[in-house]
């Protein structure tokens, strides 16, 4: 056991339960600027560039002028997912009446806040978020925070063994398979970001595929098999030679980046595991041989570019964990798993518990952020931890 990983771990549990449970997995996020009233609430806020600064601002400052903006603290069903998962593994592990009190109000919260009004269940962030792509209101369903939502259901189900989890959790096909928009190369095609978008953005697109595939390995539904074939085949085409996918298809999207390709590598890994295939076993390869070899150094530190360190991102060590158990890559790589926890803990944790959001070379975003820092490292420790 990894007895850096395993304090890291025990000071985020201890901090978060210093709190209330009413408010304990409630938070600030990197991108919620646009809930200012300044912006949602006066003409300013129909200015897409007025937007963009905005958001831009609250996520780049180490300042938290939220309170002075008016900004809440929030529940984001993101981060209520991946708290799902954790607690989920930890009451799988050890079946304290305080893990599943946590369970039972992180289903509460997820079922409180799943969107109306969708051919599925579905679930987006609590804040409106404007991109250089697109501009997405608040409470416009996502693939993304519904991924996490789904695999914490059923995760959830696997432990507690509540059907009505599983009922909620394979609704989300409907949402992936009716309310998606569709990018098609011949036969082959992506799946959107949202709804209301049409980007290609191959993370989104292989978790709407790795949840058909989830939702198969409990169905047995063999007309989900070519939804998920042609989708992936699709991303697939994109993949560099070396290994690498650029973030997206738009010009302004062609940044290669740490945590997103281990999203698509887990991803692809979940999809192989849940369809029982070995056909994506040489693209995961050839992506995670690129994946170490570019974003990793011989201390621990997790780059963010491809070309680049700065900023060392939190999401970085938590992805890399979760993506070597995603890929059953741990035994291989405890060395540099070890480093990486050590580096992390070492600067990126506060004495309090929680993580910080950001290193840059001179200065560190030492906000601390619910879904972005702390959802996804007690994810991530909790499940590289007990997958020993």
């Amino acid at each position: 056991m990894n007895n850096t990983l395993k304090s890291g771990l025990d000071k985020l549990v201890e901090y978060l339960h210093s709190k209330p449970l009413i408010i304990r997995f409630k938070g600030y996020d990197p991108f919620d600027g646009l809930n200012s009233p300044i912006i949602s609430s006066t003409i300013l806020g129909r200015s897409r560039l007025v937007r963009l600064i905005f958001v831009q601002f609250f996520k780049r400052s180490p300042i938290n002028f939220r309170k002075l903006a008016l900004i809440k603290p929030g529940y984001n069903p993101q981060a209520l997912g991946l708290f799902l998962s954790s607690y989920a593994i930890l009451y799988k592990h050890n079946n304290k009446q305080e893990y599943l009190a946590n369970i039972e109000f992180l289903v509460d919260k997820i079922k409180e806040t799943k969107l109306a009004g969708y051919s599925g269940a579905c679930w987006g962030y609590n804040f409106s978020w404007q991109a250089r792509a697109f501009y997405q209101p608040l409470n416009t369903p996502m693939i993304v925070p519904t991924t996490a939502v789904f695999n914490g259901l059923l995760d959830a189900y696997e432990v507690i063994k509540r059907e009505e989890l599983l009922e909620l959790a394979i609704s989300v096909r409907l949402f992936i398979t009716k309310d998606l928009n569709r990018t098609y190369k011949g036969n082959f095609f992506a799946f959107s970001y949202s709804p209301k978008d049409d980007s290609v953005v191959y993370n989104a697109s292989f978790m709407a595929s790795s949840v058909l595939a989830r939702i198969y390995h409990y169905t047995v539904d063999e007309q989900l098999l070519p939804l998920i074939d042609h989708s992936v085949k699709y991303c697939l085409e994109h993949q560099h030679e070396d290994g690498h996918w650029t973030y997206g298809e738009k010009p302004y999207h062609q940044w290669i980046d740490n945590f997103h390709t281990g999203y698509n590598l887990e991803a692809l890994a979940s999809i192989s595991r849940y369809v029982n295939s070995t056909l994506y076993k040489e693209v995961i390869e050839r992506g995670f041989s690129y994946y170490l070899s570019t974003f990793f150094t011989v201390n621990g530190k997790c780059r963010y570019y491809a070309d680049k360190t700065y900023p060392i991102d939190i999401n970085n060590p938590a992805q890399f964990l979760s993506t070597l158990v995603g890929l059953n890559k741990r035994k291989d790589n405890i060395d540099l798993a070890n480093k990486v926890v050590e580096w992390t803990t070492a600067h990126m944790q506060n004495k309090k518990g929680y993580f910080y959001y950001r290193k840059h070379r001179y200065y560190t975003n030492k906000i601390n952020y619910i879904r972005w820092s702390q959802s996804w490292m007690f994810y991530a420790m909790t499940k590289y931890l007990y997958s020993e």
